[in-house]
């Protein structure tokens, strides 16, 4: 496998996760009463199309072809979590719980891929930038999670 193709299934894999992740937030924002809660998910399913579409131009200037949408576990895990609040007595908390689940799960991914020693330092610093606001993400979700 050539150096371009090994790297672009690398980002391919991040940009599948940024698309479940976008999606998971704006079916969150549909299922909390929380005003706050409502704009925080929304602002974060903003954010991750803006990885998602760093990513792409990242993908595209290797000479690679971006994947065009999520993963069939990332579509099983939003059923789920809509299922859950639909059974759960504190909604919001468990919906705050999954979200905590999925952006250290994010988080863990991230760390994962940069690992890889042959990114170029622009590739670098755009995931690195990327994780740190998944991080930031993480810390916000766990103020909420003590205050509901």
């Amino acid at each position: 496998m050539k150096y371009t193709e090994k790297i672009s299934n690398k980002l391919n894999e991040l940009l599948e996760k940024n698309y479940d992740a976008e999606k998971g937030y704006l079916n969150s924002a549909e299922n909390v009463d929380s005003t706050t809660l409502k704009i925080f998910f929304k602002r974060r399913a903003s954010e991750r199309s803006q990885f998602a579409k760093d990513l792409r131009t990242e993908i595209l200037s290797y000479g690679q072809i971006p994947e065009d949408n999520g993963s069939f576990k990332g579509t099983m895990h939003r059923n789920w979590m809509s299922l859950k609040s639909l059974f759960s007595s504190n909604n919001e908390e468990a919906i705050l719980e999954e979200a905590i689940r999925g952006e250290k799960a994010s988080f863990d991914e991230y760390e994962e891929i940069l690992k890889e020693d042959s990114f170029a330092p622009s590739t670098r610093k755009m995931l690195e930038q990327q994780k740190q606001k998944i991080q930031a993400a993480i810390n916000t979700l766990i103020v909420e999670e003590e205050l509901s």
